[in-house]
Parts: C-alpha cells; sequence; structure tokens
C-alpha cells in the first residue's frame, strides 16, 4: 500500500512538473508579445518553479548542451536542451513509479533509465527520418534550381526561389543556406555545411559541382540536371538494396525487442520470478553479462543487416 501510495504521488508530480515545462515557457512569451511597452514583467509561482528547474538542469547538462541541442534541431524539436531533458526526466519517473504501483519494483529503475534511451531513440529517428526526407527530395531539389537556373535567375535567387516552394525539411535546410549568405558567409561554405548537417553524400557533390562551376565557368542548369539524374538512379539503387535486405532487419527489430518484452511481461504478472536476480550474490553479475551480450548481439544484428551505398 505504501508503495502504492509513493508511485502515485511521484506519477501526479512527475506529469505535473512536465506539462509546467512544457507549456509555461509558451504561456510566458505569449504574454509579453502582447505587453505595451514599459510594462513590468510579474512573475507568478508556476513561473519561478519553471524556470527554476530549467536553470537547474541547464547546468547539470551543460557539458552536453551543445550536441543535445544540435540533436534537437537536426530531430526538428524546437525545444530547449534544458526543457527536453527535464521532461525525459520526469518521464522516467513516472515510468518507475508506474512499475512500482503494478508490483515489479524490482524492475523499477531499469525501466526507469530504459525510458532515457527510448527518448534518445526517438531523437535519434527523427534525425534520421529528417535526412532521409532530405535524401528523397534532393532529386527534385536539384531539378527545380536547375529550371529556375535555366529561366535566368542568379544561383541565390535559384536557392530562396527553391527554399520556398519546397517541403520540410528542404525548405528550413535551404533557407538557413540564404540567411547565412545573406549576411556575409560563402555560399559554397554555407552548402557544404548543410550537406554535413543532412550527412548526405550527395548533395556533397551537387556542392562540390556548383564550386567547380562557379571557378571555371559553364552551364550550372545543365551541371544540375547531370547530377540530378544521377542521384535519381543511386535512389533508386538504394530502394532496392532496401527492399532486399527488409526481412533482415525486421528479423533483427524482433532479436531485440524480445527478451526486452519477455522481461517487463514477467516482471509483471510475476515479479518474484526474477527475484534472485537481484537477492543473490551472483545475480547483478548475470544482469551484466546479459545486458553485455544484448548490446553485442545488437551490433553484430546492425552490421549483418547494414548495407552501404
Amino acid at each position: 500500500m505504501t508503495a502504492a501510495l509513493v508511485g502515485a504521488i511521484v506519477v501526479a508530480v512527475g506529469i505535473a512538473v512536465a506539462v509546467l515545462v512544457v507549456l509555461q515557457p509558451f504561456r510566458v512569451r505569449l504574454a509579453r508579445s502582447r505587453r505595451r511597452p514599459g510594462v513590468a514583467e510579474g512573475e507568478g509561482a508556476l513561473s519561478g518553479a519553471a524556470d527554476l528547474a530549467s536553470n537547474l538542469m541547464s547546468k547539470a547538462i551543460q557539458p552536453r548542451a551543445g550536441a543535445l541541442a544540435q540533436s534537437l534541431d537536426l530531430a526538428g524539436i524546437r525545444m530547449r536542451p534544458q526543457d527536453f531533458a527535464l521532461l525525459v526526466l520526469f518521464g522516467a519517473l513516472v515510468i518507475a513509479a508506474l512499475v512500482v504501483v503494478l508490483g515489479g519494483g524490482i524492475l523499477a529503475l531499469p525501466l526507469g533509465a530504459g525510458a532515457v534511451g527510448i527518448a534518445w531513440l526517438v531523437v535519434r529517428s527523427r534525425v534520421a527520418k529528417r535526412r532521409t526526407e532530405f535524401a528523397n527530395q534532393l532529386g527534385g531539389t536539384l531539378q527545380l534550381m536547375s529550371s529556375s537556373l535555366r529561366a535566368g535567375q542568379s544561383l541565390m535567387q535559384a536557392l530562396a526561389s527553391v527554399a520556398k516552394e519546397a517541403e520540410e525539411p528542404t525548405s528550413s535546410e535551404l533557407t538557413r543556406v540564404v540567411n547565412e549568405t545573406r549576411v556575409g558567409r560563402p555560399v559554397v561554405d554555407a552548402l557544404e555545411e548543410a550537406a554535413d548537417r543532412m550527412a548526405n553524400v550527395d548533395f556533397k557533390w551537387a556542392t562540390q559541382a556548383i564550386a567547380i562551376n562557379r571557378e571555371v565557368g559553364g552551364s550550372l542548369s545543365e551541371v544540375l540536371e547531370g547530377v540530378a539524374a544521377t542521384i535519381r538512379e543511386r535512389g533508386m539503387l538504394r530502394r532496392q538494396v532496401a527492399a532486399l535486405s527488409a526481412e533482415g532487419r525486421l528479423s533483427a527489430i524482433i532479436l531485440m525487442i524480445l527478451p526486452v518484452g519477455v522481461t517487463g511481461f514477467v516482471a509483471i504478472s510475476n515479479p518474484r520470478y526474477l527475484a534472485p536476480f537481484v537477492e543473490h550474490p551472483f545475480g547483478p553479475v548475470l544482469i551484466g553479462l546479459a545486458v553485455l551480450m544484448f548490446v553485442v548481439g545488437g551490433l553484430w544484428l546492425r552490421k549483418t543487416v547494414e548495407i552501404e551505398l
């Protein structure tokens, strides 16, 4: 009964703080945008608590704040690193408390820590998704740039035109390139950084083609048309390889999910069955060995089904 009560309190507090962290900054910004000049801002209790928690988390993650901010930016998640970290932390606390309430107390800490790993995987998957979408749109993007150049526009005008008409994430990446160029950065450098951000070899080729054309001259529209045709052929080959290797990738996913799913089910349905892993002196050793083998097996499966073109 005590464990259930503590778990319920932690769940309620975690949800309240998570909602506070996510929604409070937007409410403050909206009020500030409507405020008349010279009117002082009054900070309420909720705003003060949110700012305090955010500042504490900002100090805690300071060594990794830059990398986290870059990952969130690449994933298209419009949150500050400290707010995202707070949200993940309280989500992990809520999950751990729910496990305690359901009677699986021995796995509360591992599953709570697993929630942090899931959040990291979500960010990585969104980054990979945006990069894949950028790669799929690249052929059409270069074709549209070629058409704009053929119509008499300059390279910068063509980039600005494509940035307005393209879909995400191409639109935001090219808009960033245009804005950086307008403040004095060389267009080739801005394009190369965009290629690095999207981890796209094809776009690097297109950038190199643009750089060479700017040095030796010639018809840039024809060059981009040739690059676009090559990229479309590579994309077709890449999709064929992905289709042929889909069965292996699905098998790898099932093999990775199965141990975690079975362990979680047993921990909830019959917690005493897993108690020896915590109570026996050799239990933690076996858990560590199992986790090590799980990680090694996952890396092995990943290399087996991963085909680079």
